[in-house]
C-alpha cells in the first residue's frame, strides 16, 4: 500500500477551511484563525497556509524544501485562483496575494511580510484599464518593488525611500497620497532601476518566481535576529517555527472609499471595553502599523463610513465572544466592502491584562480560573513600580499618543545600540527615534522609555512596548530628530544625547528633566484580582525582608508573613558596624583563649592564662553587648511591621572578612576606631581570608566557634518579641539556624540558642511561643533530612546555595559562561534564575518527603531567589511545600503564580 504523502499545505476560503484555531503549532496563530473566522462566516480573503513544519524541515534540510511540497503550493494557487475567479499572471483578471508569517505564539512585527504579489509590468496596465484607476495601480506597484526589495532581496528600504522623497520634493508636496499617477509611474521606474543596481538583475515578471523567493524570505525571518532576541526576551521556546500565509489581496487603497485599520475588542492600556483602533483612508496596511503615516482614532471611522463601522464593531464583538478573549484585529475596506485579514489574542499591559480578566468574570464570558491563567506573572511587575508624582511641576515640551503607560525617566540616546551599551553601563535611557522598527528590540529592551516622533496606538514602537511593559509615547509630531548630529529639537528647544527627559505614557505627555515618581498603590481591579488569586492558591507567599520598611511594603503587597530576615544586612547599617569589627577582632582572641584553655597542665598556668584571657572574653561580650540594642530595636521594627504574621530570622551567615575593610585607607581607619595598629587590623584581614568563603568558616559554623553571637542575636530576638506583644500585638518568631549539614551541628547550635532564650524567659518573667528551624542548602542535610527533622520544627529550603553546591557552580562567577550553556540548549535556563527541577529540584522533594517522615506536620518552605519565579513556584506547589518567600515587589507575582499552579495542578 502506497504511503500517503504528507500534507503541507491548508486552503481557506468559499466558507470552508482545512484547519481551526485548536491547530495554533501546525498551522501558526494568524492560519489557525484564519480557517477558523471562514469556518463561521467572518469576511475573510480566501487563501492557504504552509505548515510550520516546512519551516523546520527548510533548516534541516539546509534550505531546501520538502519533497512534495512544490506541488501542493500549486494545486492550492488553482484553488485559490477558482474561488476568486481570477489567475496570477492575468491583465485582464489577475490574482494579487500577500504573504505572511504567523507562529504559533504572535511575535508582531518579528518577521517578514509581502504585499501585492503577483504584479508586474502586464498586469499593471490589466488593473489600470480594469480601475481605470492609474493612481491607484502605480501605488500598489512601487509599494510592491519597495517591499519585495527590502524583505526579499535584501534591498534595504531606505534606497527607495530616497527616491519617493526626491519625487515629493520635485512635486512639492508632503505625503505619498499627493502625487499624482503619472508621478507614481516615475517612482515606478526609479525603485526598479534601485532593485537592479543593488539586486543585479532585472525585477522579477513572474507570479510564481517571485511567490517562491517570498515565501523562503518570510521562512528565513523565523531566524532572523529581531525574532531571535524577541523569543529570548519573551522566553519562546519549543515551537517548529513559522508558517506562511498566502492571502488574497484586498485593498484599501484604491480610493476614498478604501480605508484599513487596525483594531482591539478593548483598549489594550487600560482594559476599558471599548471599541480602540486606528484606520487611513486611501492606505495599505503597513502605513497604520509602520508609523508612515499618523493615523486616525477607530470612533471617527463613523463618521466617514458608518455602514462599514457597524458592520465592523458587530464583527468585533461577535469574535471576542467566540474566542473569549481581547482581539487585536486587522482589517482593510475595499470599495466599501469590509474584510477582516486576520484576528489574534491581543497584546496588553499589566493593568488592561488585569481588568481583562475581572471585567470577563463580571460578564460571565469566562470562569475565575480562566481568570487566573489570563494573566502572565512577570507581567505584573509593570504595575508594582513608580508612577510620576501627581504634584511634581512638569515641564512639558511636547506631548503625542499614550502608547504604553507608566514613567519613564531617562537619558536620551537615538540608536538602539547605544541604548543597549548605556543600560550595561547601569544607566537608565529613553531610546528616541522617528519610528521604531523590529530591528531596534533589543535597545527598546534595554530602556525605561520609548519615544517616537511618528506612529500611532498600533505602531511597532506601541505594540512592542505594552508586550515588555515599558513607558512608551508615540506619534510626537512636534519632534524633529536629527540622527547625524544627536539630537533633537522641540520648537526653539533642542534635546542632545544624554540629557534627561521624563516620558509619561498614560498622558502622552514628553517632559524636560527627572520628574518625581511615587510608589504605586494596588486597588481597583487589581485588588479584585489578587483576591480572586487568594481564594483559588493553597500555597502561602511571604517575603524577604530585613526592614521594617520593606516588611510594610510586601505586607501591603500581600505578604503572609516573613520567610527570611537577613540579620547580616542589618550589621552594616550606620555605626553599628565599628562594634561589628571590634567583635570579630575581640572573637579572635576569643578562640585562642579556649584553644589554650584545652592545653594548659598546672593550676598555675590555669590561672595565668585564665587571667589574661578574661580580658578577651569582657572585649568579646562588650562588643556584643553594644550589638544587642541596635538588633533587639531592628526586631521590634520587623515584629510591629508584621504582628500577627510569622516572621523567620536567620542568624548570621556570611563569614566574617565580609565585614571587615580590605583597602589600606579603610584598614587605617578601622585601626584608628578600634585603637590598634593599622597593622594588626591588616594581620586579622589575612588570617580570615578563605580560597572559597561560600564554603568556608560561616553560618552555624561561626556559632560551633563563637557561640555567644548567636546567643545574643536570639536574645535580642526574644526580647523584642516580648516587648512588642507586651504592646498588644502578636508576635510569631521563628530562628532559622543556616548552613547546617549534620544533625549534631544543628543540635549544638540550637541548644546554645534555647539555652538562652530560658534566660530571657527567666529574667523577663515571661515567655513567648517560638520556632527554631534550618535552612537547607547543603546537599547533605537534604539527603538526611529524616534526621535534621528530629532537631529542627521546620525547613527553609536556601535554594541560592543549594544550586551553587549542587551543581558545583559559583554563583558569583558562573554568570560569566552560563549564558552560553543556555544558548547551546545544554541548559534550558539559568539555574540561578530558574530551579533546576530535575537536579536540586530532587534535593528539595527528598528533603520535604524525609524531613516529614520523622515529623509529620513539618513546615517547609524556599526563601531563595526561585522562590519568586513563576515555573519554580509551581515546582514548590508539586512538592507539597507550605509557602514560597520572595522580595517584597514580587509578592503579587508569586500569589498569581501559586494560584496559577492550583489551577494546573488539580
Amino acid at each position: 500500500m502506497a504511503k500517503k504523502a504528507q500534507k503541507y499545505v491548508y486552503f481557506f476560503g468559499g466558507g470552508k477551511a482545512e484547519g481551526n484555531a485548536t491547530m495554533k503549532e501546525l498551522l501558526g496563530g494568524k492560519g489557525a484563525n484564519l480557517a477558523e473566522m471562514t469556518s463561521i462566516g467572518i469576511p475573510v480573503p480566501p487563501g492557504f497556509t504552509i505548515a510550520t513544519k516546512v519551516c523546520d524541515d527548510y533548516y534541516k534540510k539546509g534550505g531546501k524544501w520538502p519533497k512534495g511540497l512544490a506541488e501542493q503550493i500549486d494545486a492550492n494557487i488553482a484553488k485559490l485562483e477558482k474561488v476568486m475567479k481570477a489567475k496570477f499572471n492575468d491583465p485582464k483578471k489577475p490574482l494579487l496575494v500577500s504573504v505572511r508569517s504567523g507562529a504559533a505564539i504572535s511575535m508582531p512585527g518579528m518577521m517578514n511580510t509581502v504585499l501585492n504579489l503577483g504584479l508586474n509590468d502586464t498586469v499593471i496596465e490589466g488593473i489600470i484599464k480594469k480601475t481605470d484607476n492609474a493612481r491607484f495601480a502605480y501605488d500598489i506597484y512601487r509599494r510592491f518593488i519597495d517591499m519585495f526589495g527590502d524583505v526579499v532581496m535584501e534591498c534595504h528600504h531606505e534606497n527607495f525611500e530616497h527616491e519617493i522623497d526626491k519625487a515629493k520634493k520635485k512635486a512639492g508636496v508632503k505625503l505619498d497620497s499627493d502625487l499624482s499617477a503619472e508621478q507614481l509611474k516615475g517612482v515606478v521606474e526609479a525603485y526598479k532601476k534601485v532593485y537592479k543596481k543593488h539586486v543585479g538583475k532585472m525585477f522579477p515578471q513572474t507570479a510564481r518566481e517571485q511567490l517562491t523567493l517570498a515565501i523562503n524570505a518570510v521562512i528565513k525571518s523565523w531566524m532572523a535576529p529581531r525574532a531571535i532576541k524577541y523569543r529570548e526576551l519573551e522566553n519562546i521556546t519549543g515551537l517548529l517555527g513559522t508558517a506562511v500565509n498566502v492571502q488574497a489581496m484586498v485593498f484599501g487603497n484604491m480610493g476614498e472609499d478604501c480605508g484599513t485599520g487596525v483594531c482591539f475588542t478593548r483598549n489594550p492600556s487600560t482594559g476599558k471595553k471599548e471599541f480602540y483602533g486606528e484606520f487611513l483612508m486611501n492606505a495599505q496596511g503597513e502605513d497604520v502599523v509602520a508609523g508612515i503615516r499618523t493615523p486616525i482614532e477607530l470612533k471617527k471611522l463613523n463618521r466617514v463610513m458608518p455602514k462599514a463601522y457597524k458592520q465592523l464593531t458587530g464583527l468585533m464583538t461577535r469574535l471576542e465572544k467566540h474566542y473569549k478573549d481581547m482581539q487585536d484585529m486587522e482589517f482593510t475596506i475595499q470599495e466599501k466592502v469590509l474584510y477582516i485579514l486576520q484576528t489574534r489574542t491581543g497584546k496588553r499591559t499589566a493593568e488592561a491584562a488585569v481588568k481583562c480578566a475581572v471585567d470577563m468574570v463580571k460578564e460571565k464570558l469566562i470562569t475565575q480560573k480562566q481568570a487566573i491563567m489570563r494573566v502572565n506573572p512577570d507581567q505584573l511587575d509593570q504595575l508594582l513600580h513608580p508612577h510620576f508624582d501627581p504634584k511634581a511641576k512638569r515641564d512639558v515640551i511636547a506631548t503625542g499618543l499614550p502608547a504604553s503607560p507608566g514613567a519613564g525617566v531617562g537619558q536620551v540616546v537615538f540608536d538602539a545600540d547605544t541604548a543597549e551599551v548605556w543600560k550595561a553601563k547601569g544607566k537608565n535611557v529613553i531610546l528616541t527615534r522617528i519610528e521604531t522598527s523590529p530591528e531596534d528590540i533589543g535597545g527598546m529592551d534595554a530602556a525605561v522609555g520609548i519615544l517616537t516622533a511618528r506612529g500611532g496606538m498600533t505602531s511597532h514602537a506601541a505594540v512592542v512596548a505594552r508586550g515588555m511593559g515599558t513607558c512608551c509615547v508615540a506619534g510626537v509630531d512636534a519632534l524633529h530628530i536629527n540622527y547625524k548630529a544627536k539630537k533633537m529639537t522641540v520648537g526653539k528647544l533642542t534635546i542632545k544625547e544624554g540629557d534627561m527627559i521624563s516620558i509619561d505614557g498614560s498622558t502622552g505627555q514628553v517632559m524636560k528633566g527627572k520628574l518625581a515618581t511615587i510608589e504605586p498603590k494596588l486597588s481597583g481591579a487589581f485588588g479584585e484580582y489578587m483576591k480572586m488569586c487568594d481564594k483559588i492558591r493553597t500555597m502561602n507567599v511571604r517575603t524577604n525582608a530585613d526592614t521594617p520598611q520593606d516588611s510594610k511594603r510586601a505586607r501591603d503587597f500581600g505578604a503572609e508573613g516573613i520567610g527570611l530576615c537577613r540579620t547580616e544586612h542589618m550589621f552594616f547599617e550606620g555605626e553599628r558596624i565599628w562594634p561589628v569589627r571590634q567583635m570579630i577582632l575581640a572573637a579572635d582572641d576569643y578562640a585562642k583563649m579556649v584553644e589554650e584553655m584545652d592545653v594548659v597542665e598546672t593550676a598555675k598556668e590555669k590561672k595565668a592564662v585564665e587571667k589574661i584571657h578574661a580580658e578577651s572574653k569582657k572585649k568579646f561580650e562588650g562588643a556584643l553587648k553594644k550589638l544587642l540594642p541596635y538588633q533587639r530595636k531592628d526586631f521590634e521594627g520587623i515584629f510591629k511591621a508584621m504582628a500577627g504574621l510569622p516572621v523567620t530570622i536567620r542568624l548570621l551567615d556570611p563569614p566574617l572578612h565580609e565585614f571587615l575593610p580590605h583597602d589600606k585607607e579603610a584598614q587605617a581607619e578601622t585601626a584608628k576606631w578600634l585603637k590598634v595598629s593599622p597593622a594588626v587590623v591588616k594581620k586579622m584581614v589575612a588570617q580570615l581570608h578563605e580560597f572559597n568563603p561560600m564554603l568556608g568558616h560561616r553560618g552555624c559554623r561561626l556559632a560551633v566557634t563563637y557561640p555567644p553571637i548567636y546567643r545574643m542575636q536570639a536574645r535580642a530576638i526574644i526580647e523584642a518579641a516580648l516587648k512588642v506583644r507586651k504592646g498588644g500585638k502578636k508576635v510569631l518568631p521563628e530562628i532559622m539556624i543556616p548552613l547546617v549539614g549534620t544533625v549534631e551541628e544543628l543540635k549544638f547550635v540550637k541548644n546554645e540558642v534555647v539555652d538562652e532564650i530560658q534566660k530571657v524567659f527567666k529574667e523577663k518573667k515571661s515567655k513567648i511561643p517560638y520556632m527554631v528551624g534550618t535552612m537547607i542548602e547543603i546537599p547533605r542535610a537534604a539527603l538526611t533530612a529524616d534526621e535534621v527533622a528530629t532537631e529542627a520544627e521546620f525547613f527553609s529550603f536556601g535554594t541560592n546555595d543549594l544550586t551553587q553546591m549542587a551543581m558545583g557552580f559559583s554563583r558569583d562567577d558562573a554568570g560569566k559562561f552560563l549564558g552560553e550553556y543556555v544558548n547551546k540548549g545544554i541548559y534550558a535556563a539559568d539555574p540561578f534564575q530558574q530551579l533546576d527541577q530535575s537536579g536540586v529540584g530532587k534535593l528539595v522533594e527528598m528533603g520535604v518527603k524525609l524531613g516529614r517522615k520523622t515529623r509529620k506536620k513539618l513546615k517547609c518552605g524556599i526563601c531563595g531567589e526561585h522562590g519568586g519565579e513563576p515555573s519554580s513556584i509551581d515546582f514548590c506547589h508539586r512538592a507539597g511545600l507550605d509557602y514560597v518567600s520572595c522580595s517584597p515587589f514580587r509578592v503579587p507575582i508569586a500569589r498569581l503564580a501559586a494560584a496559577q499552579a492550583a489551577v494546573v495542578n488539580k
